[in-house]
């Protein structure tokens, strides 16, 4: 998909977004990292999902198939670095606030944007960036003040007479930043085992369910907030007072009589009480005409 300028969400501090996809990936052996896939999605896709909310979102690399529009930039020479790519996005974008990210971040979220945005704006400083594990800064899980990146990065293109080649240290290092701990969002993919591991815990119990709905609503183009909890419970219901094969159906109907009554969580929380009470009725009814010696 191509150039795409998302309406804002409401709420939401006004910012654009530059996701830099266009490293060399030495360490997977060359392989194009931003579509390996993890839990179904390319990683760069799981990225792009996080920052759905931005008004603008650039990708820095050659242009790919992705799951949501995005607008294209390269960095001039290609593979000139991540100083020089974050310059080429960032001339592309005009909001105040501008979220910076990698494209292998498999458990960034859109929450932990939100975060990284509205601590910017409370704190005054001109960044606010994720710190891994070790207490390292990750510069590329970070949000600035676009006003700040353009002064530093006009001021190291000045004294070096280019940006090719330049660390990404050398830029924040000049800037006041505000860091905030998450081992979870910050954690990258540099290699296979990295790519294993993070493939292995999507898959644990606790967040597999989520990963999917994620993956599916990604998949389908819905951008909708459902609260799973209803329709695990319709499904249940369906399933212990019907039969096996009314949860999925029942829950497809839902689906269907929500999007019929134009969409929305309100929508699908309607319909799926009115299913759970149908089927609640049904199991009543067959345990009244069971009577009480059945089973």
């Amino acid at each position: 998909m191509t150039e795409y300028e998302r309406p804002q969400t409401p709420g939401v501090v006004t910012h654009d977004a530059v996701v830099l996809a266009g490293g060399a990936a030495r360490r997977l052996g060359g392989a194009d990292k931003p579509g390996v896939r993890v839990g179904g999605r390319a990683l760069l896709d799981r990225v792009l999902a996080a920052c759905a909310g931005a008004a603008t979102t650039v990708v820095v690399a050659d242009p790919r198939a992705t799951a949501r529009p995005v607008v294209w930039a390269r960095e001039e020479p290609p593979g000139a670095g991540p100083v020089a790519a974050l310059d080429a996005g960032l001339r592309r974008t005009t909001a105040a606030y501008v979220v910076v990210l990698s494209a292998d971040l498999p458990f960034l979220d859109e929450e932990t944007v939100r975060r990284l945005l509205s601590t910017l704006q409370a704190s005054g400083t001109e960044g606010v960036l994720l710190t891994d594990p070790g207490g390292r800064d990750q510069p590329l899980v970070a949000a600035y003040r676009s006003a700040a990146l353009r002064r530093e990065l006009a001021e190291l293109a000045a004294g070096h007479g280019t940006l090719a080649g330049l660390p990404l240290r050398v830029l924040v290092a000049a800037l006041d930043l505000t860091r905030v701990s998450d081992p979870v969002a910050s954690f990258d993919c540099d290699t296979w085992d990295d790519i294993a591991a993070a493939r292995s815990r999507i898959r644990e119990h606790g967040n597999v369910l989520d990963e999917w709905i994620s993956a599916v609503k990604d998949e389908l183009g819905i951008d909708l907030a459902v609260d799973t909890g209803i329709l695990l419970d319709l499904a249940r219901d369906a399933a212990h007072g019907v039969a096996r094969p009314a949860a999925p159906l029942t829950t497809f109907l839902v689906g269907y009589a929500a999007a019929q009554a134009g969409g929305g969580p309100e929508a699908v929380a309607e319909a799926a009480r009115k299913a759970a009470a149908l089927a609640l009725r049904w199991a009543d009814e067959a345990a009244a005409e069971a009577g009480p010696d059945a089973g």
